[in-house]
């Protein structure tokens, strides 16, 4: 009887683990990690790992900002490849963001959509641009659709 008694109760621990393992890996991670994960993707010049991290029909949209930073008129993008050459490799906006310091801030999320804030610093000008990356849920991931630049702050 004790032996049965025994089973049941590592039967029961297991299944308690597997349902905490399930619920805690339910739903997408957070947002801060899906940028994380982009920058990464970005140093590794690895565009499947970037087409799975952002919605690049989305990102395409963007006309009136140029997300490259310090640039005087926005470059239009016509095609996916276009903007997965641009953040790897010799990409315009891929030298100038990894020219200048990350720093990931707050993240705040909205049901199925969040920013994640990210600042690029140019310690040299002492100039920093202060960004929100736009992301949302699409197809169970988050997935960044938007770098929109909001702020661009001199330093002392």
């Amino acid at each position: 009887m004790e032996g049965k008694l025994r089973y049941g109760s590592v039967v029961l621990w297991l299944v308690i683990v597997a349902l905490i393992t399930s619920c805690s890996s339910s739903g997408p991670p957070d947002p801060k990690s899906a940028v994380i994960s982009f920058f990464g993707a970005m140093e590794k010049d690895d565009k499947a790992a970037l087409a799975h991290l952002l919605d690049l029909p989305e990102l395409m949209k963007t006309i009136n900002e140029d997300y490259a930073l310090q640039t005087d008129s926005p470059r239009v993008f016509t095609n996916p490849i276009d903007v997965l050459e641009d953040l790897t490799g010799e990409g315009l906006t891929k030298k100038r963001w990894f020219s200048l310091q990350r720093i990931i801030g707050t993240t705040e999320v909205m049901g199925e959509s969040a920013t994640v804030e990210v600042t690029f610093v140019d310690k040299d000008s002492s100039r920093g641009y202060r960004t929100k990356f736009g992301l949302h849920i699409k197809n169970g991931k988050w997935r960044i659709y938007s770098f929109k630049t909001f702020q661009e702050a001199a330093g002392p």
